[in-house]
This record gives C-alpha cells, sequence and structure tokens, in this order.
C-alpha cells in the first residue's frame, strides 16, 4: 500500500509541475519571445521566438591534492570543479522589423539549437 501511494504521489507531482510550467530540473532549451527595436524610439520594431538554454548542472568541491597545497602555499585547501548550463549548437535566424508603411528591414540573431553542461568560462555570458 505505502508503495502505491507513492507511486501516485510521484505521478501526481510530475502532474501538477508540468501543469503550473515549473522548470524541469538539468540543463534544457527553453523558448521565449524577443522584441527587436532598430532604436530608442522603436522606430523598426519586430519579434521573434528564440531559444536560450537554461537550467543547471552539477558541480563539486573536495579538498586539494597536496602538490596544490603546495604550490599555493597551503592558501588553496578546496579545489571546485564547476560545470555551466551553455549553447552547443547555435543558428542565425532572420528577423523581420516593420518601419511603418510598407518599409522592412532585416537582422539575423542567434539562437540555441542545443544545450549541454560544459566548463564555465567567463567569456560566453
Amino acid at each position: 500500500m505505502a508503495l502505491v501511494s507513492a507511486s501516485v504521489l510521484l505521478v501526481l507531482a510530475v502532474m501538477v509541475q508540468e501543469s503550473f510550467g515549473i522548470a524541469r530540473p538539468g540543463c534544457h532549451l527553453h523558448p521565449f519571445n524577443v522584441t527587436i527595436s532598430s532604436d530608442r524610439k522603436g522606430t523598426c520594431r519586430g519579434t521573434q521566438v528564440i531559444n536560450a538554454c537554461v537550467g543547471y548542472c552539477e558541480s563539486s568541491a573536495f579538498p586539494s591534492k597536496y602538490s596544490v597545497l603546495v604550490a599555493s602555499g597551503f592558501k588553496h585547501n578546496i579545489t571546485s570543479a564547476s560545470q555551466c548550463c551553455t549553447i552547443s549548437k547555435m543558428q542565425k535566424v532572420k528577423v523581420q522589423l516593420h518601419c511603418g508603411g510598407s518599409h522592412q528591414e532585416e537582422i539575423e540573431i542567434g539562437t540555441a539549437l542545443s544545450c549541454q553542461c560544459d566548463m564555465c568560462r567567463l567569456s560566453r555570458y
């Protein structure tokens, strides 16, 4: 009986999570609308659905090896290994900007095609 109850609760939890749009665990694509303006006045504007990589990846911390301790003058006693949710494949999409009347402009922006957990690099963000 307890096993059946636990299974039912798990199924209900998943259903509630999906119905309220709660983010699922891990690193994955997430679509969202962007509005692009050619200037602050919004002379030319357009909208596009693009994908971003959202979520989290595993990280860990552990005592440093003796060689690391020696090299750091015994100041680096914890070593951490972190991963970030990043874009692994990207694609350019064209966005039509409507400028009033029949005048239009076109620009290209990037959208994520796939995501992965990878080494965190400041240059990516």
